[in-house]
């Protein structure tokens, strides 16, 4: 039997993708042309130079059709080699994943744990580094937002940490959930391989991913790095100076991205980062109304991409997420790995305003009182009441 239709616009309040604004998907909406011909060239010229200044570097960007898990293996296998020491954190899912791809690419890796509700401790990793007489750790891998539990790291501090440390180590940052929503700046803060995607802050369907590189990964990615060919970023680099690519690139994904960057321009980056900032605070008040709890424990470490709300015990956070895509056409992001039913994720990042996360946080109060999950009525008017200045 088919699905009955459901009247309006779905709520797509995941953690990515995020919703593709109009703009972007009329621009996507353009006849494919030759990829090799002048007009393309100036498409790939734009989109080239266009993410530099989102990732706020004078170095170089390079671009995959991807996702975001191709810019991870490009930042390892470009800048090291197998039996190298990484040092990761364990800040959640997907540091975990990375952690387990770079062991499967032959990587000796070092895998400092967290309880999962915060960032990275950059003294953590600074007296890690300090141990290390040697030199043996080759690169410090973090995720700068960790989009399963709405905890940010302080990547500037990490940086800095290091610099304390007298060492030498690569210092690579995954911004996929947080490139575009959350202030980054690759060349402020000493990053050398920073990864992204475009499925989240920057507002486009998943299919591409990213790396800016700094001059000290170029440098040591053309003395070493492991064998690869795809994911190379000589060839990339060589290929872009005339805004061509070496492979087919994904044309009409790129046309999303010229608008996309267009689009954050409009409004500016500070613009961004301040709106993004704001709808966490307010889902934060409505999560605190409620009388839950938000995931992140430290302050410092709250997410302005997404916010992870733990449920009591024995209440079932995917079952609340079924009712409310059942009920309010609505889905929320799940739980993942050891938060698996313990959680649910409001996503609020991307094309996103006031009206749309007041419709997001009323579908989470119904869908608790249709749950019974024990709470106190009043979260989205502590929302509504932040952000129309109270």
């Amino acid at each position: 039997m088919p699905t009955p239709y459901a009247a309006g616009r779905h709520f797509l309040q995941i953690p990515g993708p995020t919703n593709v604004p109009d703009r972007v998907l009329r621009a996507m909406d353009y006849p494919t042309i030759d990829h090799r011909g002048p007009q393309f060239a100036e498409i790939g010229a734009k989109c080239l130079a266009g993410m530099k200044t989102i990732f706020k570097t004078d170095s170089h960007a390079v671009i995959y059709p991807a996702s975001g898990t191709g810019a991870w293996e490009s930042a390892l296998v470009n800048t090291l080699q197998e039996g190298d020491l990484v040092l990761m954190v364990e800040t959640g899912h997907f540091a975990s994943l990375w952690h387990k791809m770079a062991s499967r690419l032959g990587l000796e890796t070092e895998f400092l744990a967290t309880d999962w509700r915060r960032g990275v401790d950059p003294q953590q990793v600074e007296d890690r580094l300090r141990a290390d007489t040697e030199n043996k750790i080759k690169a410090v891998c973090i995720v700068h937002n960790e989009t399963s539990t709405g905890s940010t790291s302080r990547v500037n501090e990490v940086r800095l940490a290091m610099n304390n440390a007298g060492h030498d180590a690569l210092l690579l940052a995954d911004t996929i959930s947080s490139l575009a929503s959350i202030d980054f700046r690759h060349d402020e803060w000493g990053v050398d391989v920073t990864v992204a995607g475009s499925q989240k802050g920057l507002m486009l369907p998943p299919g591409l991913s990213f790396n800016a590189v700094s001059e000290k990964a170029l440098a040591v990615a053309k003395k070493g790095g492991m064998r690869r060919s795809y994911w190379d970023w000589e060839e990339q680099i060589t290929a872009n100076k005339d805004g061509a690519f070496p492979f087919t690139p994904a044309t009409n994904l790129l046309y999303g991205l010229v608008e996309a960057i267009d689009m954050l321009h409009e409004e500016g980056l500070d613009n961004v980062f301040k709106r993004h900032d704001r709808h966490a605070a307010a889902t934060r008040k409505a999560v605190q109304a409620w009388g839950l709890e938000v995931l992140c424990q430290e302050p410092k470490d709250y997410s302005s991409a997404l916010t992870a709300v733990l449920l009591p015990d024995g209440h079932n956070a995917d079952a609340f997420r079924a009712g409310v895509l059942q009920n309010f056409n609505m889905s929320l992001g799940n739980g993942l790995a050891k938060l698996a039913g313990k959680v649910f994720r409001i996503g609020h990042l991307g094309d996103f305003n006031d009206l749309m996360l007041l419709g997001t946080l009323s579908g989470v109060e119904m869908g608790l009182s249709l749950a019974n999950i024990p709470h106190q009525k009043g979260g989205v008017d502590a929302a509504m009441n932040m952000l129309k200045g109270d």
